[in-house]
């Protein structure tokens, strides 16, 4: 296997990083549909409109076995707690989690704040 690494879009300015995890069901078959629901011909125009509305500037998600990896990058003055409150109200959001939930380890009606955790940096190379 070849890596090369995923290159990022570049900002104007500094960004604010978020990184978030959750597990998947342990299920070979629903881990695949789940990847096949978030391509770019499957996932929602609605929902990315959504995130892109609340102001976060990218949203990556990656998978190892059924483990998932979120990054979210946003401005450095972007509040998480008011922006998740919002996007849980738009239009087709929670219509978006109850589809996904089948796949996730988690309680069905559970919101996105609800189904990620946050993760806690320990670690970084930044003077």
């Amino acid at each position: 296997m070849i890596i090369e690494g995923y290159k990022v879009k570049e900002f104007q300015g500094p960004v604010k990083r978020f990184c978030r995890t959750m597990d998947l069901k342990n299920d070979a078959a629903l881990i695949a549909e789940y990847v096949n629901r978030h391509s770019r011909e499957k996932a929602w125009p609605e929902i990315k409109a959504g995130i892109r509305s609340v102001g976060i500037l990218e949203m990556e998600i990656y998978i190892w076995d059924n483990r998932l990896f979120m990054i979210v990058e946003t401005p450095v003055n972007f509040d998480w707690e008011s922006a998740m409150a919002k996007l849980a109200t738009l239009p087709r959001q929670q219509e978006w989690e109850d589809f996904m939930s089948i796949f996730q380890k988690c309680k069905e009606g559970d919101c996105a704040e609800e189904k990620w955790m946050m993760m806690r940096r320990i670690f970084h190379l930044y003077e």
